[in-house]
């Protein structure tokens, strides 16, 4: 089978305080898929379960390193889901507040891309 793109959304996530790229990626997510129906996937490419889509989800934001994949993949509520983290994003100077426990003054910027492919003969 040959595995065919349906759509690509992109999204973006802020960060502002508290400065976890997990909290930053996890909203780029969710901003990519928030206003989607892929009613597609049904009527035009013949899946029968949502689970049949193929979800590749790529991040970039910085402090990479530090995302936890299963947080970000949890916005997801359907799919095969794959995860790739890249440095990028944005970093902007904000101003730490004691009381939110921000660690300094960063504000992250993280931008996902959501692909959704689906298995063709």
């Amino acid at each position: 089978m040959a595995r065919k793109r349906f759509i690509v959304e992109m999204g973006m996530g802020i960060d502002q305080h508290g400065q976890e790229p997990t909290v930053a990626a996890a909203r780029a997510v969710r901003n990519a898929i928030a206003n989607n129906a892929l009613i597609g996937v049904f009527e035009v490419a013949g899946l029968s379960d949502p689970d049949e889509m193929i979800v590749e989800v790529q991040i970039a934001v910085p402090y990479p390193e530090q995302v936890r994949e299963e947080e970000v993949l949890a916005v997801l509520p359907f799919g095969r889901k794959s995860l790739t983290v890249q440095d990028g994003g944005m970093m902007v100077e904000g101003r730490a507040i004691e009381i939110l426990q921000d660690k300094n003054d960063e504000m992250l910027i993280a931008i996902a891309a959501v692909t959704v492919l689906i298995d063709k003969d």
